[in-house]
């Protein structure tokens, strides 16, 4: 099931670009971490007097082949996907995979917070969306 939104991501390639505007908007930063199997580095913004509220993700290449990278050079930075938590990542992959969202990943992968597990799928039409779900390890 899912239980709500954990973070709107944002491709970026100068996340140190984006530390200001995000502290005008009364975000701060509150944790970072890298997501290997993606080549990505990702940073995530808060409120930091609504802890539990979606955060902004920074999602920046680590690698020149990274996940972002494609979508750097054709769309410029922005949004790049919606993170759903969930409380069960394996059946509502499949879930969506029944109402036409295509997994970009044949697995599971770990994300870049200690205990995430996240796989991408995106809908082409009508939006041209791109979610990510996020399942945390218990405790």
């Amino acid at each position: 099931m899912i239980i709500g939104i954990d973070h709107v991501g944002l491709a970026t390639d100068d996340p140190a670009a984006l530390a200001r505007p995000l502290a005008a908007l009364g975000l701060s930063r509150t944790d970072a971490g890298a997501a290997p199997d993606y080549q990505v580095s990702c940073e995530f913004w808060g409120d930091p007097r609504q802890p539990g509220q979606p955060a902004v993700e920074l999602v920046a290449p680590a690698a020149p082949d990274s996940a972002v990278t494609r979508h750097l050079a054709s769309r410029g930075p922005g949004l790049y996907h919606i993170a759903f938590r969930v409380d069960d990542l394996d059946a509502e992959v499949t879930r969506l995979r029944h109402e036409g969202f295509v997994p970009v990943d044949d697995r599971p992968h770990p994300g870049a917070r200690p205990g995430m597990r996240v796989q991408f799928l995106y809908l082409r039409r009508p939006g041209g969306l791109l979610v990510e779900l996020v399942e945390y390890a218990a405790g």
